[in-house]
């Protein structure tokens, strides 16, 4: 039933996914090879019927995972007829989310959004990757954060969850600084978040060229961060988070050297102690052996 890879976020390990549809409807972010053997497509309605229909043996689903890689690229009344089909299979469901490109958040109207929070997409994942603009032209996602801000802002008005990931490492060394700075900055700015995760950086060998290459097209040197210079990237981004309402943080993704949780800025200062620790003792470290991208 399912096409191959399949992919969803950690929080999403025990719900039911359902793939409405292949691919990604953008995928041409130079970092990311989740999609570039698909072509994006859109299933047809009564198909997603049926798989529901098939899935229905699970009866106890409380949580459902919309996949693939953007579902709310498809149209508003296409996915309100899917959430309601789900709310009839599955009568004990609480939660229905999908990934959110920051394109098709903002091709939604605020109308649109409300319209699916009201028939149960609740929660969003969103990858703000970069709050640096320069940085987001290079790795071929140009979206203004400016922009960003506000498609993320039309999800909170809608009373929808937001879960967004920043990529630690994105600008190598050289532009360390500006990305976790405007990162940070652009998080601050946002209405709310409501998780915040980060991961670190890895570039797959069939993408490497396409990534290396548009940095080089601007002449800029990339230099890959070590551990190290990812846990100081995490520590200023940290510091510098100051949100309008507390964040749950999280560095769980497998890629990551040292798994945090903790809520911001509360507990801000004890995790920058845990990052202080760890930069003097690598056996806090996950064995690169052990780390997924």
């Amino acid at each position: 039933m399912y096409h191959e890879p399949l992919y969803r976020p950690p929080a999403e390990a025990n719900s039911l996914i359902l793939q409405i549809t292949l691919g990604c409807s953008y995928n041409k972010c130079s970092f990311c090879s989740m999609y570039e053997t698909k072509e994006f497509k859109i299933k047809d309605i009564k198909k997603v019927y049926k798989e529901i229909d098939t899935l229905s043996i699970y009866q106890d689903t409380r949580r459902v995972f919309l996949a693939d890689g953007d579902a709310l690229s498809c149209d508003t009344l296409f996915l309100v007829e899917v959430l309601k089909y789900l709310k009839k299979s599955f009568p004990k469901l609480q939660r229905v989310a999908s990934y959110a490109s920051p394109y098709n958040l903002l091709e939604k109207t605020q109308e649109e959004l409300n319209l699916l929070r009201v028939h149960g997409l609740s929660l969003v994942y969103y990858g703000i990757e970069s709050g640096n603009h320069e940085l987001l032209k290079y790795i071929n996602k140009p979206m203004k954060p400016s922009r960003m801000i506000e498609g993320l802002n039309k999800a909170t008005k809608a009373n929808m969850k937001i879960s967004a990931t920043v990529i630690l490492g994105l600008g190598g060394k050289n532009l360390s600084k500006q990305h976790i700075e405007d990162s940070a900055k652009l998080v601050n700015e946002c209405e709310h978040i409501n998780y915040l995760s980060t991961l670190q950086l890895g570039v797959s060998h069939t993408k490497e060229d396409t990534f290396f290459k548009r940095f080089e097209d601007k002449n800029q040197d990339f230099v890959f961060c070590s551990d190290k210079d990812m846990l100081e990237e995490q520590k200023r981004f940290i510091s510098l988070i100051n949100p309008k309402k507390p964040i749950i943080f999280r560095s769980n993704h497998a890629s990551n050297a040292l798994p945090l949780k903790g809520t911001l800025s509360k507990d801000r200062d004890e995790l920058l102690e845990v990052l202080d620790e760890a930069m003097e003792d690598n056996s806090m470290l996950r064995p690169k052996f052990l780390r997924g991208f």
